[in-house]
């Protein structure tokens, strides 16, 4: 792939992040704020990289990504760790925080600390974890909370959860699924692959 533009990062994982919505160059170009040529510039040099795949619905083209790859997983990899490294300097600070973590198994920053920064009241953070890890990821956050004035406020999913509350449309979730991903990049592409339509 050649350089990325921020746009073209934007593009791949608003897609990524909203496996419940079907994108084509107008609702992508507001999602962007480009005009909707500019989308569709985008969306012809992904699907020439096989990065995505087209559908025609109606007098519309709609885009998914091509996640059966293992070149386009590792380069939505990439990228959802590169937003994390390009994110706010305060949302920065809390996902370094949140990657001492060391049980979970996968962990997303969401909420109103990526809208509001500093005055976010609390630091929403889906947890993907292991049920029998339970008590040992309640204590790495307990250590957390208390070296900070705000505190982390969990909202924990088995693998198992996250699959099924996925298919569920379960709108919580959903939202979560649009934060920063701090680690398990993997698993969390792996359960948008199981919960789209085959």
């Amino acid at each position: 792939m050649k350089d990325i533009t921020n746009n073209e990062m934007m593009f791949v994982l608003a897609i990524l992040k909203s496996p419940e919505l079907q994108y084509n160059s107008n609702s992508m170009a507001q999602v962007l704020g480009i005009s909707r040529m500019g989308a569709l510039k985008i969306a012809r040099r992904l699907e020439k990289e096989q990065v995505i795949n087209s559908k025609e619905l109606g007098k519309a083209i709609f885009y998914k990504l091509n996640l059966e790859r293992e070149y386009v997983r590792e380069y939505v990899k990439f990228l959802l760790k590169r937003e994390a490294e390009q994110t706010h300097p305060y949302e920065k600070v809390w996902i370094d925080d949140i990657r001492k973590i060391k049980s979970a198994d996968a962990a997303v920053l969401f909420g109103s600390v990526l809208r509001k920064h500093k005055e976010a009241a609390d630091i929403d953070v889906m947890l993907i974890i292991d049920k029998k890890k339970y008590k040992k990821v309640q204590n790495e956050i307990h250590e957390i909370d208390e070296l900070n004035t705000k505190k982390i406020h969990p909202m924990y999913q088995t693998r198992e959860d996250l699959a099924r509350n996925l298919k569920k449309g379960d709108k919580p979730l959903l939202s979560a699924m649009k934060g920063i991903v701090a680690f398990g990049e993997g698993i969390i592409i792996k359960a948008i692959i199981d919960y789209l339509p085959k």
